[in-house]
């Protein structure tokens, strides 16, 4: 019997690893044989996991530049390769048109669309060495199909996919895929902030009659991150258990 696993020995990294889907990614890919470098910006978020041979935590800002420089150079000192980027890390700032404010606008671009620009941009020198790497990026249902008061989280979301799709063409000469995965209305933390009130009005629009779990998008994302989809590139996959938004 076969006992290796789907990412043994592969180099990762994820980012927003403290709760929600981030930590399932995490856990998942761990188990799954793979060294990872989980970003977090909350020190000590990640304490009950560290110890472990195969987890790196990275506790810094995806929005500082100079961060996101020195993790890459830390990883080229102590593995000189890099195989999986996980862009998770992600902020939502709910509002109607007409009430949203500067400093929300640039909190939500600077979190969702530039700071995963700029970890693709480092990752990709890492990927073209090799010929070869994954390039996933957490996008959402809402940037697909947008929402009521939720224009700026969308349009954010929106972009992602744009990227993804873009930067896919570009980099497959070179071995490197990128495929996004839009969850619908997953079971976390952040989900939970807008009430049970607004929960059941969600689910009354989810055919699957139920709320979806971050280790059901973490699967997506070990899919994507393994060869068994090394064929797949530019691919926005939802993950939302056929929701109607």
């Amino acid at each position: 019997m076969c006992n290796s696993k789907l990412l043994d020995g592969k180099v990762a990294i994820i980012t927003g690893c403290n709760r929600g889907i981030g930590r399932a990614i995490l856990e998942l890919f761990i188990e799954q044989g793979a060294i990872v470098y989980a970003v977090a910006r909350s020190q000590g978020s990640l304490s009950c996991l560290e110890g472990g041979q195969n987890f790196i935590p990275v506790y810094m800002d995806v929005t500082n530049n100079n961060h996101v420089k020195d993790l890459f150079v830390k990883i080229k000192k102590e593995q000189n390769r890099l195989d999986i980027l996980v862009n998770n890390a992600g902020i939502m700032k709910d509002a109607l048109i007409g009430m949203i404010s500067r400093s929300q606008i640039e909190e939500t671009y600077a979190v969702n669309v530039f700071a995963v620009i700029d970890m693709m941009q480092y990752a990709s020198k890492f990927f073209k060495r090799q010929s070869s790497g994954s390039i996933i990026n957490l996008a959402s249902i809402m940037g697909t199909h947008g929402n009521v008061g939720q224009s700026l989280y969308s349009s954010s979301k929106g972009a992602v996919v744009a990227l993804t799709k873009s930067a896919a063409k570009e980099l497959a000469s070179s071995g490197i895929r990128v495929n996004a995965i839009a969850p619908g209305a997953i079971d976390t933390d952040m989900l939970r902030s807008i009430g049970e009130e607004n929960i059941n009005k969600l689910l009354k629009g989810i055919h699957a009659g139920k709320l979806g779990t971050p280790i059901e998008i973490a699967y997506t994302a070990l899919f994507l991150a393994s060869d068994l989809s090394k064929y797949v590139t530019g691919q926005v996959i939802g993950v939302d258990g056929a929701m109607i938004v």
